[in-house]
Formats: C-alpha cells, sequence, structure tokens
C-alpha cells in the first residue's frame, strides 16, 4: 500500500511539472498574460492558470484511488464535484474576469455539495466546538469552506507562497494523518496534493514563470479543508489541527480582512496590503518571505498540530496559542494597513 501511495504521488509530481509547463507555453502563445498593474506585486508581464495543472494531476489522482477502492466512491465524487465547479469558475475568471456574486455563488454551491455528500461535519467537531445543532454547525462549515476557498485567492500575492503551503499543509495533514492510522486512501490523496503542488512549484518559485490563477488558488482553498475534515470524520482527528496547519494564511488573510473593513476600505477589491505583501516590498524579494512562511509552518504551527492530534481536549487552546503570536506579528508587518499610494 505504501509502496502504491509513493509511486501515485511521484507521478502526480511528475505530471504537474509536465502540465504546468504545456500550460505555460499555451498561455504564452495565446497571450494569456497577466500584465502588472499599480496592485501588482510582480513587474513582467507573466503567463497565469498553472494552477490547471494541479487541478487535473490530482482529479486524475483521486480517480484513481477511487478506481482501486482506496478512497470511498462517495467521497472521491464529492471532492471532484465540488472541485471542479471552483476550478471552471476559476478558469474562466482567469479569462473574463466574472462578478464577485457569481464566484461567490459558486463556491457557496461547491461547498455545499460536499458537506451534503460527505454526510455533515464530523461529529467530534460538533462537541469541541459547542455546536449542538448539526444544521447550523453545517451552515458554519459550508462559510468556512468558501472563505478558505477565497483566502488562498487572497494569499496568493507572491511568488511560490500559495504553491507552498499547499505543499506543506497537504504533506503535513498526510503525516499526521498517518500516525492516527486513519484512512490511506485519504493520506495518499493528501501526498498527491503535496506532489501536484510542488510539482508546480518547479515554475512558480522566484522570479515565477507562470502564475497559479484562480483556477488554482481556489481549487487549493477548497480541496485542502475538505480533504481534513474528510479526515477529521475518518479517523477523529481534532478539526483544529487543520486551522493549526493553516495558520500563516488564516492569520495574516483574516487581520488584513477585518482593518481593510474596519478603516473602511473596499476589502473585496484587489489590494497589495497583506503582511506578506508588505514584507515582499520592504526587503525587496518574494523568495525571503515565502521561505519565512515555510519556516514558521513547519518550526511553530507543525509541533502545534502535532500536539493538538495527540491531545484532543487541548486542541481548541492548541489552536489559540499557535495562532495567537502569528496575528501579532501579522499587525507588527502592516497586515491592512494602507500604504501612502493607496
Amino acid at each position: 500500500m505504501s509502496s502504491m501511495a509513493a509511486w501515485v504521488s511521484f507521478s502526480v509530481g511528475v505530471w504537474s511539472i509536465v502540465l504546468t509547463g504545456m500550460i505555460r507555453h499555451f498561455a504564452v502563445r495565446r497571450n494569456w498574460l497577466d500584465i502588472p498593474n499599480a496592485r501588482s506585486s510582480h513587474s513582467l508581464p507573466t503567463p497565469r492558470g498553472g494552477g490547471l495543472a494541479i487541478v487535473l494531476s490530482f482529479s486524475a489522482a483521486l480517480a484513481l484511488l477511487g478506481l482501486y477502492r482506496l478512497l470511498d466512491h462517495s467521497v472521491v465524487f464529492a471532492m471532484l464535484a465540488s472541485g471542479a465547479i471552483v476550478a471552471v469558475v476559476g478558469y474562466v475568471d482567469d479569462r473574463h474576469s466574472l462578478p464577485a456574486r457569481v464566484r461567490f455563488t459558486a463556491q457557496i454551491i461547491a461547498a455545499s455539495l460536499f458537506v451534503m455528500l460527505l454526510g455533515g461535519i464530523p461529529e467530534s467537531a460538533l462537541g469541541d466546538f459547542g455546536l449542538n445543532y448539526p444544521r447550523i454547525a453545517a451552515v458554519i462549515v459550508v462559510l468556512t469552506l468558501t472563505w478558505s476557498t477565497n483566502l488562498f485567492n487572497f494569499m496568493d500575492g507572491i511568488d511560490g507562497i500559495a504553491g507552498g503551503e499547499a505543499a506543506f499543509v497537504a504533506g503535513a495533514g498526510a503525516w499526521l494523518n498517518s500516525i492516527k492510522h486513519g484512512n490511506f486512501g485519504l493520506t495518499a490523496a493528501m501526498l498527491c496534493l503535496c506532489a501536484a503542488s510542488i510539482g508546480f512549484l518547479f515554475w512558480n518559485w522566484s522570479p515565477a514563470r507562470i502564475f497559479l490563477g484562480d483556477v488554482g488558488s481556489g481549487f487549493l482553498g477548497l480541496m485542502l479543508p475538505m480533504l481534513g475534515l474528510a479526515a477529521s470524520q475518518r479517523a477523529a482527528i481534532p478539526v483544529q489541527v487543520w486551522i493549526i496547519l493553516g495558520g500563516s494564511f488564516f492569520a495574516d488573510a483574516t487581520l488584513t480582512l477585518v482593518r481593510r473593513a474596519a478603516l473602511g476600505d473596499r476589502w473585496f477589491e484587489a489590494h497589495r496590503s497583506h503582511a506578506y505583501q508588505q514584507l515582499a516590498r520592504r526587503w525587496n524579494s518574494h523568495s525571503a518571505v515565502t521561505v519565512l512562511v515555510m519556516a514558521i509552518n513547519l518550526i511553530w504551527l507543525l509541533p502545534w498540530a502535532w500536539y493538538a492530534e495527540k491531545v484532543p481536549a487541548q486542541a481548541t487552546m492548541s489552536a489559540i496559542e499557535a495562532l495567537s503570536p502569528l496575528v501579532l506579528l501579522a499587525w507588527i508587518a502592516g497586515a491592512g494597513k494602507r500604504r501612502p499610494a493607496d
């Protein structure tokens, strides 16, 4: 079983590299480029939509895991169907800039479909968060999945950061699910998503030769928590573990949104006021900021996630203690703060 997971994930990584290169070549020929503007963090026209390689390679891996009955068909269908909705809308948005209400409606539908097909949310989460009403809990989960989908889009603003975050969360999730003796198919699926993200990083590391695009950022933002919820339902892993693993993105994106809303800014419009964007300008380096985020993930968040998995009774407190310093650091870095140019 383990050798098969290694083979499949390696194949997914290779295909992700190949497909990203093909998509880049196609985008350059068609002149599908992201042109820099006042709110961009890059200075050269760069093709986008490379996230489609992650969508295709990972979706094929999911189908293969379902074909070999390593994953329940209901889980495979739920993830493929929900992921396809977000990916298609993201791809169209990359090409034609859809209205926000259209994107949001599609994301709500995708999240609701997944929760319905999964059979609700993990029972352990109901008790952990004091949610005694499953229907209300389901609504909260749908909104959380929708926020995560947008969160990845907001945080995909410098080279390598979104792909690196996805690789970390998926890889760490696979490790934690395996030591919990969770469903092998879900562990393999997480490894495949990690491999697909690393394959994309081959092209996206600074200086990026292609961008993720909404097709990829939305897909990753939805797929990661869906895998986490499925693992929590089948291995009783506290939901807080997944919040901790994604803490770098949660802290920066949430604080930025709250601060911009408090200042009266149009928070849903493109901007460059996230903490990671402030640091990238200050340090004049994308890779330095991405490496910093990855270091925080490995040195700080992963141990907290491991502890929360080992001691479920402390999971909520662990999440608070893990994320609080990150919120403070994001505030110090200027998350959501107006720039003179704005």
